[in-house]
């Protein structure tokens, strides 16, 4: 495990407990068995919906994307903002907002 996953734990401390689990040489991010972001190249992506992409998109965070044959291929996660990193009250925040649309996007994907 990297140091900068490790570095996560206290990083959403104020939010609650996460585990890691590693996919696609990177790692998923959980909380309550729910993934709600995923490390990348030691970056951090936090899930995102329709109802919540505008928050990242007006501080200018990338998409997260990968190539697929030809093709680049765009999820629904968002890097998170710099901020969130260092402050706890802004951690909660994000951190809430992306385990919402995980929790939210888990249930529909039940009902199928």
């Amino acid at each position: 495990m990297s140091e900068f996953v490790r570095y996560l734990n206290e990083v959403f401390e104020s939010f609650g407990p996460i585990q890691a689990k590693k996919m696609f040489g990177g790692y998923g991010i959980y909380h309550q068995g729910i993934m709600f972001g995923l490390v990348a190249d030691d970056m951090l992506y936090l899930k995102a919906d329709k109802t919540t992409a505008h928050h990242f998109s007006v501080k200018g965070l990338d998409q997260f994307e990968y190539d697929k044959g030809d093709k680049k291929i765009k999820m629904s996660y968002y890097l998170a903002p710099p901020e969130m990193m260092e402050d706890p009250d802004e951690t909660k925040i994000w951190a809430a907002r992306a385990y919402d649309v995980a929790f939210r996007t888990k249930k529909k994907t039940r009902k199928k």
